[in-house]
């Protein structure tokens, strides 16, 4: 009845909220095919072969985290079908896979709208054997679908912060079927595990983050610490901002290197900021910001053009005070260039951003007060000694810059987050273990077969 209601509302609806997705593509830039056919269940062109594992990665975020999972099921020997509803997750996608997107061991698609029709059509066109969903991606007619064609469904590195289990138990009609239909579900925290299980999940088990069994990108990395090492300069990275934490940043960092300049203490290893948005929309903005505040900058996309990290590149950044970040999936680049990193996200009501990648690579973090969607591990980390909580940006530089003057203190830091990380690993195991188990099962017969 409820999954009707919502069916119907979605229809009627539709104009308006492509409208939004249309608004959406337009800022953010990319080909998101916001009509495109593939949204709406419909392909002009041969049915998959069947059997293949579905991953659907919403966004860039979902995207990445979702990429040890999907190299672990590759290194096996399963074929993977991967989806999105961004263009930026796509993108993230086709960077990373391009060679098994190549000799057809991963193929991507858009994940089409949650209209019934669109959905049934996606089961019966790819016919996957198991679907997995990342991290809170439960859409009701997607779950309905999948469940008509005998498709077990697992949600894996799941959460569900406080907030968002009322909103769920306030339409518990709608969603708590979709999640009750959930083949399994795997949680990131034990309090995850317990709202879920409030939200209708059944089969609820804790297994932990994918955030924390990452590849590091040994070859970037190697490149962003030889480059920091030409520059010979003391490096801050201030990572993954979010729409209105830029302007403080800016302000923040104008104000420190003013106030040093003053002092005459800053001559020795002068100091360099990297600042990267988290969106591509809000690159220019950013340089704009720089700009108005006098801060000399120069863009990642310009040093590439240079060259990437050679001398050219070097000398580019002789005079800059900051290095707008303004390229996707160099993360691995930007913190091996820095000493700290500040991670964004979380000085505005956001819920933060993942800070696991920076702390695996043995640097120091700083985040601010709202980090609701990473509460387990900002709440471990802490306890851990691998990072620290600021008040606001103007802190958050003022400590980074602190932790600088002590090497050894950063050192004993840095070990304490490899140590940090390396003790939560261990998460895609145990869902691709689960996943094969799925496997070896009977297939699901559809109902009514």
């Amino acid at each position: 009845m409820m999954r009707g209601l919502y069916s119907l509302l979605l229809r009627i609806l539709s104009p308006l909220l492509l409208g939004w997705m249309a608004l959406r593509a337009r800022r953010a830039g990319g080909r998101w095919s916001v009509l495109g056919a593939a949204r709406f269940g419909r392909y002009g062109r041969a049915a998959s072969d069947p059997g293949a594992i579905w991953i659907h990665a919403v966004s860039l975020g979902e995207t990445r985290a979702a990429h040890p999972l999907i190299r672990a099921l590759l290194d096996r020997g399963h074929r993977v079908l991967l989806t999105h509803l961004t263009a930026t997750g796509r993108a993230e996608g086709r960077r990373v896979y391009a060679a098994e997107l190549a000799d057809g061991r991963l193929r991507q698609d858009w994940l089409p709208y949650d209209f019934p029709g669109a959905t049934r059509r996606f089961m019966r066109h790819h016919r996957p054997a198991v679907g997995v969903l990342i991290e809170r991606e439960v859409w009701p007619n997607l779950v309905h679908a999948a469940g008509c064609a005998g498709v077990p469904l697992v949600l894996a590195s799941a959460r569900m912060s406080a907030a968002s289990l009322r909103v769920t138990l306030r339409l518990g009609a709608l969603l708590r079927p979709a999640y009750g239909a959930l083949t399994r579900t795997y949680a990131q925290s034990l309090a995850d595990a317990r709202r879920l299980e409030r939200a209708g999940a059944r089969q609820v088990a804790v297994s932990g983050n994918f955030k924390f069994d990452l590849r590091l990108d040994r070859e970037r990395m190697d490149r962003g610490a030889g480059f920091a090492a030409r520059l010979g300069r003391r490096i801050v990275v201030i990572a993954s901002t979010r729409e209105g934490e830029d302007a403080p940043f800016v302000e923040a960092i104008r104000r420190e290197l003013e106030q040093r300049r003053a002092r005459g203490d800053d001559s020795d290893r002068p100091l360099l900021f990297i600042l990267v948005p988290r969106h591509p929309e809000r690159f220019d903005a950013a340089a704009a910001l720089l700009r108005g505040a006098g801060l000399p900058h120069v863009r990642r996309s310009r040093l590439l053009e240079l060259g990437g990290d050679g001398g050219t590149a070097v000398e580019a950044c002789r005079d800059a005070a900051v290095i707008l970040g303004d390229t996707l999936g160099e993360m691995a680049w930007y913190y091996a260039c820095a000493q700290v990193a500040i991670v964004g996200g979380s000085f505005a009501p956001l819920g933060g951003q993942n800070f696991i990648e920076a702390s695996a690579q043995g640097r120091p973090v700083l985040v601010g007060p709202h980090t609701a969607h990473f509460e387990q591990a900002v709440g471990d980390a802490l306890a851990a000694g691998a990072i620290a909580r600021a008040a606001d940006p103007a802190q958050a530089v003022r400590q980074a810059l602190r932790w600088l003057d002590d090497p050894a203190g950063l050192n004993r830091m840095g070990e304490a987050a490899r140590d940090w990380v390396r003790q939560h690993a261990g998460a895609v195991a145990r869902v691709v273990d689960g996943i094969e188990d799925l496997l070896a099962r009977p297939p699901r017969r559809p109902p009514g077969t």
